[in-house]
Parts: structure tokens; C-alpha cells; sequence
């Protein structure tokens, strides 16, 4: 097993906790150098912050870790692939590389590349997709199914 696909094992098993707690199953594990330095998953539910976003919360962290706002040479693993609030917190704070497993492709009608492109600013965040994107995928679906199946 490479290390993208053991950080984003790290992320899945916070995704699988969010699941456990009813919130929507994104995990984040941020690393620097070698080093895990934040890891959070979805709180939006329980906080009642629509800001409470996986992205969010771990940028948060990792700042606060380094004391610093940029976060220039960490690299973000995460189960799905951001949306365009935690595109603008990863873009704004720096990020050097994301990673993320399954596809948005209810909130993202554009690649993401394409969109951290237009933003226009200093520092470019490389994403790429598809790091164990089936078991991402799959929690995923499992999670809005089970919200559908217990609202009928």
C-alpha cells in the first residue's frame, strides 16, 4: 500500500465515525512533511454550523498546529472531493496538494482544477482524484440511501 492510500485510509476511518454520529462521512487527515498534523470529519449536523465542514475544521486545526495560516507544504487527503466553500478555505490557506477519493458531482458541475484555476491568486493547489475512490464512493452512497430509505 503507497502512502496516499494509507492517509486516505486514516480519512475514511474519521469519515466512518461521521457516519456512526449521522453527520455526512467526509474525513480529512492533513500532513506535513510525514507528520499527521489535523484530522477531523463532518460536524454540521450536531454543531448546527453550516461551516462545520471536515476541510474547515481540520484547516483549522493545522493553522492553530503551526501557527500560521499558510499551510504551504501540507498535503490534504480527504473522501470527497471538496466543495466550493472548502475550495475557497484550501485555496486561501495555501494547501499544496489534495487528495480526495470519490467525486462531488452534485456540488461540482466544473473540475475542480479548473476552478482552483480561475481563482486567479498566487499560490496554485494541486487535486487530484480517485485515491480509493470506490470504498469513498461507497460510504457515500450507503449514508444519502439510508437518509432516503428512513424518510419514506
Amino acid at each position: 500500500m503507497d502512502k496516499n492510500e494509507s492517509y486516505m485510509d486514516q480519512a475514511l476511518a474519521l469519515a466512518k465515525k461521521a457516519f456512526q454520529k449521522d453527520e455526512v462521512p467526509v474525513g480529512v487527515v492533513l500532513v506535513l512533511g510525514d507528520k499527521v498534523i489535523a484530522k477531523a470529519y463532518n460536524t454540521r449536523q450536531h454543531s448546527h454550523d453550516a461551516t462545520n465542514h471536515a476541510e474547515i475544521i481540520a484547516i483549522k486545526k493545522a493553522c492553530k498546529k503551526v501557527k500560521d495560516f499558510r499551510l504551504n507544504d501540507v498535503v490534504m487527503y480527504v473522501t470527497l472531493e471538496p466543495c466550493l466553500m472548502c475550495l475557497g478555505a484550501i485555496l486561501n490557506s495555501r494547501i499544496k496538494t489534495v487528495y480526495f477519493g470519490a467525486k462531488n458531482n452534485k456540488e461540482n458541475a466544473m473540475d475542480i482544477n479548473e476552478l482552483a484555476k480561475q481563482a486567479e491568486l498566487n499560490h496554485v493547489t494541486e487535486f487530484v482524484g480517485g485515491v480509493k475512490e470506490q470504498e469513498c464512493s461507497q460510504l457515500i452512497t450507503l449514508y444519502f440511501k439510508n437518509k432516503r430509505h428512513t424518510s419514506l
